[in-house]
């Protein structure tokens, strides 16, 4: 997918995997191994825009259940309570979406 264009295929699949059972995910522990936390601001902001998938400027909920598969088409879909955690995690000013600066605020985390 287009993050493959940025990231390492290697550390793609060794983060996907980490991850494949459902209810392990963990997005600290992801954005490391995916190797997002090493990259500059503008490829997180790039990142941002693909996960942004209605272009909206906010991570929305529905989005983030399908966080993985921006990722690999193959991945699985997060778990609600892995979507609410992610959510929860991410959204500072409570409105119930992931802006730009809250998300490399995760990533950089």
């Amino acid at each position: 997918m287009a993050l493959a264009a940025s990231l390492k295929e290697a550390d793609i699949t060794a983060a996907l995997a980490a991850c494949q059972a459902a209810d392990s995910f963990k997005h600290k522990d992801f954005f490391a191994k995916v190797g997002l936390t090493a990259k500059s601001p503008d490829d997180i902001k790039a990142a941002f825009a693909i996960i942004d998938q209605d272009k909206s400027g906010f991570i929305e909920e529905d989005e983030l259940k399908l966080f993985l598969q921006n990722f690999s088409a193959s991945a699985r879909a997060l778990t609600d309570a892995e979507t609410k955690a992610f959510l929860k995690a991410g959204d500072v000013d409570g409105d119930g979406m992931i802006g730009m600066d809250e998300f490399a605020t995760m990533v950089k985390g």
